[in-house]
């Protein structure tokens, strides 16, 4: 991979829920509503959420306060 990029990561619903500092029914619903877009796996439809999209979407809330590591 080119220096300066990372891999896509996918994180499971609790997973983000917890980066997210919130509960995994917000998280839930919040996909439901369209402010985050999870990717479906499998029959059952489980979420993945990329962890571009979730600090994208802190920085749209003006919540990102943390420090990402590359």
């Amino acid at each position: 991979m080119a220096k300066g990029l990372r891999e896509p990561v996918a994180l499971r619903t609790g997973q983000a829920a917890r980066f997210l500092s919130v509960h995994n029914n917000t998280l839930r619903r919040w996909s439901d509503q369209g402010l985050l877009q999870p990717y479906r796996l499998g029959s059952r439809g489980d979420r993945r959420f990329r962890l571009d999209d979730l600090e994208r979407f802190l920085k749209s809330q003006g919540g990102d306060d943390r420090q990402t590591t590359q």
